[in-house]
């Protein structure tokens, strides 16, 4: 398998999952702003997804991807389809109660979440709609690692848009409707994520049909003993609990961050959320790409215990990591309010809303690089069933970045939050390399010195381009005209990047290093 024909089948569907994301983004935007009803939705829209990063993309998908993988390597395709069936079980029953349990304590998980926003009682309603999500998502990880594992990305790659379409559609059609019967209208979003949710699981059933893996679900208590007493199921979860914890790291790190953020100002979160999607669009289409393709590949080369292999797809990772990231967090520190200014500068979404969006985006721009390499370094302890390792890590750097929002917030406000989650993730990154280094499991190859001196020497001339463009273009004047500002920002992006790629072939970089098999 070609890892950057997989990476880049990915990526090109996560770019579109994004593009619809920042469609669906670019409408909220427009019909919401960033008041309090959009704090209350997007503050309750986390409730699920902190749920869904911890234990379905989080620790479920880090400890399930690498046994899976082990299995069909060690023990053929008959023993993991029984560990498929036995896992998928088991975690039916769990979400269930997991998302009655969810739906009752909706209050006291805003308050966790947000005790400061102003629409609370509009947060725990649509907390109670879309808390079920997670259930969906959680099957949807499932069926995503089965298919990741044997090679099928294009699916759960793809699968995102339909979120997006369901959330369109419901502020395009559904807002409409609920205003003019005199409920919110943001309420509609709430059903929009529900939506989404039904199609993600529905369009998994057959893809996995189609490869005779469509997990079997066993009902009856006799059933789920059956599957409980799996040895397969025992694995998972005492790899799962190092990763819960590891995971939960970064998510109490959210917590606390939109905790602070909803008694800074009305639309902190908001703003906080905003610049989140526009770092989450780089960080999706590499980061979330090269996680996906090498975790299942460097487990396949750890069970046959193939060293090399294992150490050159780490270096090949970080390369492509370097290449491909260092100029998006450019773009991010000296171009944001082109950026959001073009996207969100609709509607209800004021001048101000994109100055502050703009601060909260360049935090994020200073961490860009660590936090997609964590992507391509935290699988390299995975792979080999080790979550302890960035369990230890990611609680140090959790101190470390709540340490940085003391020093940083009274200055810097919601900006100062993106900084230090920005920082904490360079921190995160070299100290998973460091023990990917002391480990020997990873060698980096010969010519690294060339390689970055060769990136770095285009990146000046990428961000002298983009700093002009910035300041010779009156990005936030252009609010009534959109399609002459977005014009102007497309124009700019391809040609900083049809320079940057330039420069490095004149340099004599040979992209076609990249294109390595696995």
């Amino acid at each position: 398998m070609n890892l950057l024909r997989a990476a880049s089948t990915v990526s090109l569907l996560t770019l579109i999952s994004r593009v619809a994301g920042l469609v669906r983004d670019t409408l909220v935007a427009s019909y919401f702003g960033a008041g309090a009803a959009t704090d209350a939705f997007n503050v309750a829209f986390r409730i699920p997804n902190l749920f869904r990063r911890l234990f379905a993309e989080g620790a479920f998908s880090l400890a399930f991807v690498p046994m899976l993988a082990a299995t069909r390597e060690r023990e053929g395709d008959v023993a993991t389809h029984a560990l498929v069936d036995a896992v998928a079980t088991v975690l039916a029953w769990v979400l269930v109660a997991t998302c009655i349990v969810g739906v009752a304590a909706a209050p006291l998980l805003v308050w966790v979440l947000a005790a400061g926003l102003a629409d609370f009682d509009g947060a725990v309603v649509m907390t109670r709609l879309m808390f079920p999500y997670i259930g969906l998502m959680s099957m949807v990880a499932l069926s995503a690692g089965i298919l990741n594992t044997w090679r099928r990305f294009a699916v759960p790659a793809l699968t995102p848009v339909l979120l997006n379409v369901g959330i369109i559609s419901a502020t395009v059609f559904v807002s409409p409707l609920l205003k003019r019967h005199g409920i919110d209208p943001i309420y509609a979003l709430a059903a929009g994520v529900m939506a989404g949710g039904l199609l993600q699981g529905a369009i998994q059933i057959p893809a996995l049909a189609r490869l005779g893996l469509l997990p079997r679900i066993g009902l009856s208590r006799a059933r789920l003993r059956q599957a409980w007493a799996h040895p397969g199921v025992h694995a998972i979860l005492a790899r799962m609990g190092p990763a819960v914890l590891g995971v939960s790291v970064a998510q109490i790190s959210a917590i606390i961050n939109t905790q602070i953020a909803s008694h800074i100002a009305v639309g902190a979160v908001s703003w906080l959320y905003y610049a989140d999607r526009l770092m989450e669009f780089p960080a999706g289409l590499l980061g979330v790409a090269m996680g996906v393709v090498l975790l299942p590949q460097l487990a396949a080369a750890q069970g046959r215990r193939d060293d090399q292999a294992y150490s050159d797809m780490l270096d090949w990772g970080l390369r492509l990591t370097l290449l491909l990231t260092l100029p998006c967090a450019i773009a991010l520190l000296v171009f944001p309010q082109a950026l959001v200014a073009t996207l969100f500068e609709h509607g209800a979404f004021t001048a101000e809303d994109v100055v502050k969006t703009s601060h909260a985006l360049m935090g994020y721009g200073v961490g860009l690089m660590g936090l997609i390499a964590i992507k391509v370094l935290a699988p390299g302890f995975y792979a080999r069933q080790d979550t302890r390792t960035p369990v230890k890590i990611a609680i140090g750097v959790l101190i470390a970045t709540q340490a940085m929002n003391a020093v940083f917030v009274p200055f810097l406000g919601h900006a100062g939050l993106t900084l230090a989650i920005g920082l904490g993730a360079i921190l995160n990154a070299g100290l998973l390399l460091a023990g990917l280094l002391r480990l020997g499991v990873y060698r980096p190859r010969p010519g690294w010195g060339l390689f970055a001196l060769r990136v770095a020497g285009a990146c000046v001339l990428l961000g002298a381009a983009l700093a002009f463009a910035s300041t010779h273009i009156d990005w936030v004047g252009l609010r009534g005209h959109a399609a002459q500002r977005a014009a102007w920002l497309a124009a700019v992006l391809a040609v900083v990047a049809a320079g940057y790629f330039g420069v490095l072939a004149a340099s004599g970089l040979d992209l076609r290093q990249f294109g390595r098999r696995a």
